[in-house]
């Protein structure tokens, strides 16, 4: 959508209210399990979680973290530890999180649609001293913990888990004297190398974003806000979580996406607060589509917001026709808690920007001569400020490598400013994302080039304008002379081996990879192809 495209709808008066400034919230408290400390105090009835209409009260919510923090020291966590949490939203999932972080170990938040391999190379690398799955509300938590060896146990205040067996070889971290210093998650991205990284997020940095984030949208305790960005996520744990427990709001958790389910909450519930990836809303408009619906019912809705992957404009305005109502955007990255920008609910936009830079942000656009480029101008985005992560657990080489000695984060995408609002023009070299997540072509390419047959392959991404999941992935592939393998055999082998979002959607055998002199393929050679 261009910047001078006509709006597809007026704007709502709900639409353009003038949100509190950030400074307007109570100060956050030290750390993340804290915030649910206040409201408990303050209104320990007011429903702080709802899952499958099952309402737990700020008040309810306190007591089962405190008794889930008591198992845990039983269970022989102690301050510094990793602890590894895998599963989808529920309040399971919620009170394990923040329980784990009340006794100042680490969380270790892995989504379980993670395959099998991932899985075991998080848990070798993060040291975890306990793994604890959310097997009787996740399919694929339970198939984990069936791997893993994970006993099935009923939790205080967190009801039945698989808890994996104590780790005895693992040594603690140390514990920082402030506690907004201490480590609020350990989230994992599988990095360009195809390994993991370790983000190390603060209480402080998680907790910068959710008070800034729900002042800029003004949220209170009369706010009710959908849960379905996944919490192990950075936008789903501190915007949504964190950003609504602080506020006083009543979080509706989902696991997964479903529009049926979407729709009739929007309805039955009154959410007032969606914020989805662009594939979920390409997924409500596909199913609109598909049952003729031209608009939804929606009585208590004010805000409605896309983050975690690029929004494409024929998505935008069919989202704005179904909801009338503009659907805002933003942009981040896991090691900056995740917002860097956000647009603001008094200036909508009709065309792609990201918005203005978060409160208490700074940016750099700097040109390929290492000098700051002009406004209007494309440059690589570099972030500074209480967002930016701490580092990489267990990668210092990696970590000087993303921030300079003056705190400056390398995001290494490319955006430009106008006006005081950000446009994001591309991103890392070759990083895909569909379906809202990351997924790095090393580490695809990695598991093909280990079947027998496969020679050498080469992994891309290909936007899919208004399609569900964002981009496709598509894998070239150069077989051994006379190997009678076939990509149906290769596309079984990736699916064991990755998680499903991974697997490449399309597989293109070629006689020959275009290579550089150093044995390089030249990837865009290949996507000429496409």
């Amino acid at each position: 959508m261009s910047t001078n495209a006509p709006r597809a709808h007026p704007p709502l008066a709900h639409a353009a209210l003038t949100p509190p400034p950030v400074s307007a919230l109570p100060t956050p408290p030290p750390r993340s399990r804290d915030v649910v400390t206040r409201w408990a105090e303050r209104a320990p009835d007011h429903p702080a979680l709802v899952e499958a209409g099952v309402s737990w009260s700020y008040g309810r919510l306190h007591g089962a973290i405190a008794d889930a923090e008591g198992w845990l020291r039983g269970a022989g966590v102690r301050p510094g530890d990793r602890v590894m949490i895998v599963g989808e939203n529920s309040r399971a999932f919620v009170v394990a999180l923040l329980a784990i972080a009340g006794v100042d170990a680490w969380p270790v938040v892995v989504n379980a649609r993670v395959a099998a391999r991932e899985l075991d190379e998080i848990i070798a690398h993060s040291g975890a001293r306990r793994v604890l799955l959310t097997a009787a509300v996740s399919a694929q938590a339970r198939s984990h913990a069936a791997r893993l060896g994970a006993v099935v146990e009923d939790l205080p205040g967190i009801g039945a888990v698989a808890v994996g067996p104590l780790d005895e070889r693992v040594t603690p971290e140390p514990v920082d004297a402030d506690p907004g210093d201490r480590i609020g998650a350990l989230l994992y991205t599988s990095g360009t190398t195809g390994m993991p990284k370790g983000v190390m997020l603060t209480h402080r940095n998680l907790l910068f974003i959710a008070a800034g984030s729900a002042g800029l949208r003004g949220l209170g305790p009369d706010d009710r806000l959908y849960g379905i960005l996944p919490m192990s996520h950075a936008v789903g744990l501190s915007v949504v979580l964190l950003g609504g427990l602080l506020s006083g709001a009543s979080i509706y958790l989902a696991p997964r996406f479903d529009p049926v389910a979407a729709l009739a909450s929007l309805e039955r519930d009154r959410l007032t607060i969606v914020l989805g990836a662009p594939a979920m809303f390409a997924l409500l408009l596909e199913y609109a589509a598909m049952k003729g619906l031209t608009s939804v019912t929606a009585p208590a809705l004010r805000v409605i917001s896309s983050s975690g992957a690029p929004l494409h404009a024929p998505v935008k305005a069919g989202v704005e026709r179904l909801f009338a109502m503009v659907l805002h955007n933003g942009y981040g990255v896991t090691e900056t808690s995740p917002t860097i920008a956000q647009t603001r609910l008094e200036m909508p936009r009709t065309d792609l920007s990201v918005g203005p830079i978060f409160p208490g942000v700074t940016v750099a656009l700097i040109g390929a001569d290492g000098r700051p480029v002009p406004d209007g101008e494309v440059g690589e985005l570099r972030v500074k400020g209480p967002t930016v992560m701490r580092g990489y657990y267990r990668a210092p080489a990696e970590t000087a490598a993303a921030i300079d000695a003056d705190g400056w984060f390398n995001t290494r995408d490319l955006a430009r400013l106008e006006d005081g609002h950000l446009f994001v023009v591309g991103r890392s070299k070759e990083l895909i994302v569909r379906f809202g997540f990351n997924v790095y072509p090393a580490e695809v390419e990695s598991v093909l080039n280990a079947f027998p047959g496969v020679v050498r392959s080469a992994v891309l991404g290909r936007a899919v304008v208004g399609a569900a999941g964002g981009e496709e992935v598509i894998a070239f592939l150069q077989l051994a002379p006379g190997a009678t393998v076939t990509t149906e055999s290769i596309a079984s082998h990736a699916a064991a081996q990755l998680a499903p979002y991974k697997v490449p959607s399309r597989f293109v055998v070629v006689a020959s990879m275009p290579l550089t002199p150093t044995g390089k393929v030249m990837k865009d050679e290949l996507a000429k192809s496409l």
